[in-house]
């Protein structure tokens, strides 16, 4: 394992195109693991690089944008998009919005958390929040966007695509519920959420790896990371006791600048070829290490999704 200071070199000597700044989307940048890969990202690039945070909090992502390094404001932008990752139809109209100002983009990195206790919290269009978190609205992001990735990719410049969710940390979706329900509208509890959700994302990855081949599709667990995620939950028990586990977990956590090192570090330096990829808190490659799911379990949750797409966004879903 790498320490940081070496990750912090190796990040900070990655050269991107001196003609063409490169352009990151931060979905979930406004706190958190997003937030400390958006300002690595920025300060690696000497402020030569489009930045767009993705989240809800508009005055946390005021704050973040005004302290990056910013050398020439006609030349290299800071946005802030307003998007509840809850609704579909809000992550369409945020992905049509993006790609009318920026053809081509080098990075999407979707971190965005939902951490909730209770049952299932379904939004109008019929999807559980948390879900629509984690999986399907990660989903949407990635399946329009792909055509300004490919675009910086055929210019000859980098361009790769990292859910941060929890690689490794998943559960074999036949054994945790079952294949019929994807949705899990039966049996919910948040614990199994937890576990179906990494591996959907894998399967998601794999997917979206097969059908475009020129692009890295990388799934990440930053592993413990001192954030607000706890102390800003809808739960009041997470909010009640996110001090002392704070407290509890800081010896073997790491600080979100840490962790926005080890991911890029994943990104510049291990998944540097195309294809599915999954990656450890330190960027590591961790392959197959607690992978779960095959081929078919792979083709039915796409088709699943394609269905949530076409019911959530009606005759605006992406075709079948």
């Amino acid at each position: 394992m790498s320490s940081i200071g070496a990750v912090r070199a190796s990040n900070a000597a990655f050269e991107h195109s001196r003609d063409q700044p490169p352009i990151a989307i931060f979905v979930g940048g406004t706190s958190g693991v997003g937030q400390g890969m958006a300002e690595v990202f920025a300060r690696n690039t000497h402020g030569r690089s489009h930045i767009i945070l993705v989240g809800r909090n508009c005055t946390g992502a005021e704050k973040i944008l005004a302290q990056l390094p910013n050398p020439d404001p006609g030349h290299f932008s800071r946005e802030f998009l307003y998007c509840d990752l809850t609704h579909l139809k809000n992550v369409q109209a945020l992905t049509q919005d993006i790609l009318s100002k920026y053809p081509k983009i080098n990075y999407l990195v979707i971190t965005a958390g939902f951490m909730a206790l209770g049952g299932r919290n379904e939004t109008q269009e019929g999807n559980d929040r948390k879900l629509a978190v984690h999986y399907y609205s990660r989903w949407k992001l990635i399946h329009d966007l792909i055509p300004a990735l490919k675009r910086a990719k055929a210019g000859g410049e980098h361009a790769s695509v990292m859910s941060v969710l929890a690689a490794g940390k998943g559960g074999a979706i036949d054994v945790i519920h079952r294949m019929d329900d994807l949705a899990v509208k039966d049996g919910y509890w948040m614990m199994k959420l937890s576990l179906l959700a990494p591996t959907y994302n894998d399967l998601m990855l794999e997917s979206f790896a097969e059908i475009e081949p020129s692009l890295p599709f990388i799934h990440s667990y930053p592993g413990f990371v001192r954030t607000t995620i706890m102390a800003t939950s809808p739960s009041w028990l997470f909010r009640t006791i996110s001090t002392a586990l704070f407290t509890l977990t800081r010896p073997f956590s790491v600080s979100m600048e840490e962790s926005g090192q080890y991911m890029w570090n994943g990104i510049y330096n291990v998944a540097t070829t195309p294809g599915a990829w999954r990656t450890g808190y330190n960027g590591e490659d961790i392959g197959k290490t607690r992978y779960f799911g095959d081929e078919n379990q792979r083709q039915k949750l796409w088709e699943h999704t394609k269905e949530v797409m076409a019911r959530s966004l009606g005759a605006n879903a992406p075709p079948k």
